[in-house]
């Protein structure tokens, strides 16, 4: 079980903690929305939550917790910059279809 940062999104994360002058690391989760079922979650972590699975990639922690994991496992997150469009990205194995809009999947 893991989960993993490109270099990009690793930068990307570090800059954005720096800038907000404290936090743990990142939060990645799912919440049930969208029209596939289910939608990716960013927050930044203060502190840890006595079911996180804490995984660490290129000096960021990212923290999951349990409920979460189970659909997630295995996911890369990476940040882009595509002409004037800019955001992280999931590159999921587990997710099976993405919604038209791309802003919510299903397993």
């Amino acid at each position: 079980m893991a989960i993993t940062l490109t270099q990009a999104a690793a930068d990307r994360v570090n800059g954005f903690l720096t800038n907000r002058g404290k936090g743990i690391g990142l939060r990645l989760g799912v919440k049930t929305t969208g029209c596939s079922g289910m939608a990716y979650v960013l927050e930044f972590v203060d502190e840890l939550h006595p079911d996180d699975k804490v995984f660490e990639d290129h000096g960021v922690k990212v923290i999951v917790d349990e409920k979460s994991l189970v659909y997630i496992d295995g996911t890369e997150l990476d940040y882009a910059k595509e002409g004037l469009n800019e955001g992280f990205k999931f590159n999921n194995p587990n997710e099976k279809a993405q919604c038209g809009c791309g802003e919510s999947f299903t397993v």
